[in-house]
């Protein structure tokens, strides 16, 4: 990982959200300190100089990454979205039976829903970094808190 953060800033394009849950409001602000703190993307195929502010939005079931580089050039990055909505519909139901479950039941089910939920934040973070493996790389704690704030657009 180099020594200073690729990513400098992250703006979220919320105009679709209708109403965020207190936990998804709080994964929001975590990831969005978190990346802006650690991260490593190189992108390819561009002359784009890091460290870049990003822009991600969802628009007609397509993601797209709007990189900024300090000169204002900009490198839009998108994918199709339509290969994460099983995965996202899975950790949102992982999710909710995890909160649910910090409010009522024993740790041990606390324990295996916080695996599980993690298990699928992780393929989902390993399917976006295979996705863009010829158009950006990057780490995967990077990935991680990507694939949250995708989760986060997909609020409605």
């Amino acid at each position: 990982m180099s020594a200073t953060p690729s990513i400098k800033s992250v703006t979220l394009d919320d105009a679709s959200i209708v109403r965020r849950s207190p936990e998804v409001e709080h994964e929001r602000r975590v990831a969005l300190v978190d990346i802006t703190h650690t991260n490593d993307v190189t992108l390819l195929g561009t002359s784009l100089a890091a460290p870049y502010d990003l822009f991600i939005s969802v628009k007609d079931n397509r993601l797209t990454l709007r990189f900024t580089d300090v000169a204002g050039a900009k490198h839009d990055v998108t994918l199709p979205l339509m290969p994460y909505r099983g995965i996202i519909k899975d950790y949102f139901l992982m999710c909710e039976q995890y909160y649910d479950a910090i409010k009522h039941s024993a740790s041990d089910r606390l324990q295996t829903l916080d695996m599980a939920r993690r298990g699928v934040h992780n393929e989902g973070s390993e399917m976006l970094q295979e996705q863009l493996t010829d158009k950006l790389t990057m780490d995967f704690a990077t990935a991680r808190r990507l694939f949250t704030l995708i989760c986060v657009l997909h609020i409605k």
